[in-house]
């Protein structure tokens, strides 16, 4: 038996519901495979700010380096929008992922077969499709010197993109690792063509992949074209790595071709205590009804099972779950379908729950 230590930061709007139901999901795992899983939970966002005046106090921080893994629900509303920048929710947010160390985001984007209808895009291009993004998160330009300079017309807006050797090698690494652990293909994706810094990046990824990973078969990408490809041909791709504002933009694409932003998880990491956070929001507007889709947050538990705890067969039996109440039929709102069973965000957790205890 392992002992962890899950931090969980319930957040605002339906955090509180879909982290509850991602904590279900490790209980039950923890159940089948013997762990033992030991939750201890902290303020952050609106939340925070409301029972203490700041949206991420000391002990949040404190508390969360001490556990193995956060589990994060959604933070912000309506509520805290006219608040200073400073205290917004979401610099919390920001204030949480630079203290972790997490410059990593890990960002998988699947194509349900149940769920190939939902999309846009036609179905047979769609079908098989899963791609994990990972887009450096600390770095590059929206991190690089900038500014606003001159006066009238000749004002100009400066913002420079800049990596050094030290950051594109920590982030190659979580690529080729997570591509380790998927189908060993990973495309790093530059303006080589174009960018100096591009040319850095692409020679760094080219001489590590040669000397530390011959195992994983590595291409390259302009961002042009792979965002083309990602709509033209997206089962080509399996790892994607990339700087932090083409990632932002890639995986946002990405998470489009799965129909729902309510299935989507994603994972912070690079320090000693991974981020692990549904993509979607706090959407206020149906916080309490029962209507948010847990299946996001429950797909984050996998990740945070595969790349914060080291456990892989575990986050293979979530993703089974998964992938069984889909096709039993059961749906949430957001992805209701004719003929199918529609959930509350309660009920979806059970479904979850029960198939983790069954699914081979």
């Amino acid at each position: 038996m392992a002992n962890f230590t899950i931090s969980v930061i319930h957040g605002d709007g339906i955090g509180p519901e879909v982290c509850a139901e991602g904590v279900r999901a490790l209980q039950a795992v923890g159940q089948r495979c013997g762990h033992a899983f030991t939750f201890k939970e902290y303020l952050a966002g609106g939340a925070a700010i409301d029972a203490t005046g700041v949206p991420l106090p000391d002990a949040s921080i404190k508390g969360v380096k001490d556990s193995h893994a956060l589990l994060f629900g959604a933070i912000g509303g309506p509520k805290w929008e006219a608040m200073p920048h400073h205290l917004k929710p979401e610099a919390g947010l920001l204030k949480l992922r630079k203290e972790l160390g997490a410059f990593a985001n890990l960002r998988p984007a699947l194509v349900y077969d149940e769920l190939l209808d939902a999309s846009s895009i036609k179905p047979e291009v769609l079908k098989g499709t899963d791609i994990m993004v990972v887009r450096e998160l600390t770095g590059g330009i929206y991190f690089g010197p900038g500014g606003i300079t001159g006066d009238g017309a000749h004002r100009v807006g400066i913002n420079t993109e800049v990596y050094s050797v030290a950051e594109i090698e920590r982030i190659a690494r979580v690529a080729f690792e997570a591509a380790r652990l998927r189908r060993k293909k990973l495309c790093s994706v530059d303006k080589a063509n174009v960018l100096v810094s591009s040319q850095l990046w692409r020679e760094v990824v080219i001489a590590m992949g040669k000397a530390q990973y011959p195992d994983v078969q590595l291409s390259h990408m302009y961002v042009d074209n792979c965002a083309m490809q990602l709509i033209r041909d997206p089962r080509q791709f399996d790892v994607i790595v990339t700087t932090n504002i083409f990632g932002d933009i890639l995986s946002d694409e990405a998470s489009q071709l799965t129909g729902s932003i309510g299935m989507l998880a994603s994972a912070s990491v690079g320090g000693p205590v991974g981020f692990f956070e549904p993509i979607h929001g706090s959407a206020p507007d149906i916080a309490g009804q029962q209507k948010a889709n847990p299946l996001a947050t429950i797909g984050t538990v996998a990740l945070l099972l595969r790349y914060g705890l080291k456990l892989e067969a575990e986050a293979q039996l979530v993703e089974k779950a998964i992938r069984q109440v889909l096709k039993d039929g059961l749906r949430t709102g957001d992805i209701k379908q004719p003929g199918c069973t529609i959930l509350g965000t309660r009920a979806m957790g059970d479904a979850v729950v029960e198939r983790l205890r069954t699914v081979a």
